[in-house]
């Protein structure tokens, strides 16, 4: 039984981690993709008017 207690973190946790790769697999693209391009548009647009009435230039 030693070899039972042994194995089973490791599987559990491959199990979990091709779970996740399943779900980041699947959420990219699709009607999603449209919404989360438009969050990320939004704070690079928000991130760049703050840079620019600072007065900072990027480099």
């Amino acid at each position: 039984m030693d070899y039972v207690s042994a194995l089973l973190p490791p599987v559990v946790m491959a199990a979990f981690f091709i779970g996740l790769v399943v779900t980041i697999v699947k959420s990219q693209g699709g009607p999603n993709k449209a919404k989360e391009d438009a969050v990320v548009d939004a704070a690079l647009a928000r991130a760049e008017a703050t840079r620019q009435a600072d007065g900072t230039t990027a480099s």
